[in-house]
């Protein structure tokens, strides 16, 4: 099924709306999680609007510390400026209404991060990060001998990193002597 050109050109110019109000490099996991919370536009629609976009040159795509990052170009600031007045009010205004919370909920989602990955049968790599503007700040690698364990250990650093990190750093701060 065909998206009809207005719905397709609103949509694009939703993406670059969210992307100004962002105002800075973002995460595709956090776009595609802002634009879909905000929208009614699904994930495949959202990856053919990207592409388009992507195309136009309106927006950037890049690897920043591991993560797929996008960023809104000048051309695409320039498009969404001479354009703004095509996008239906009630669209701006769900956005405006909505994006501070959602924005907040989804930053603080991926703030914390942690996954494994089978090296061999038995082993696992399992990797805890804390991202904060786009930056890990906190990268922990370390194995598990099962995915029992490497599960845990993801588990674990998911819901309690706020207290896990800061008892890192503190023994990685103390002065050993032998």
């Amino acid at each position: 099924m065909a998206i009809p050109s207005e719905k397709f050109a609103d949509n694009k110019l939703l993406i670059l709306y969210i992307l100004q109000k962002i105002n800075h490099p973002v995460t595709y996991k956090e776009l595609l999680e802002l634009v879909i919370s905000i929208s009614d536009m699904n994930y495949f629609d959202f990856q053919q609007f990207l592409q388009e976009l992507l195309d136009d040159t309106f927006i950037l795509e890049y690897i920043q510390n591991d993560n797929e990052t996008i960023e809104l170009t000048d051309e695409g600031r320039n498009a969404l400026n001479l354009t703004i007045d095509m996008l239906p009010g009630i669209i701006k205004l769900k956005v405006d209404s909505s994006f501070k919370e959602e924005y907040s909920k989804i930053k603080d989602e991926f703030s914390v991060f942690a996954k494994y990955t089978p090296i061999s049968e038995n082993n696992f790599t399992v990797n805890c990060k804390i991202i904060e503007n786009n930056q890990t700040i906190f990268n922990l690698e370390t194995f598990a001998s099962s995915s029992e364990h490497a599960k845990e250990m993801v588990n674990n650093w998911n819901k309690n990193a706020e207290k896990i990190y800061p008892s890192i750093l503190k023994i990685l701060s103390e002065n050993y002597e032998d």
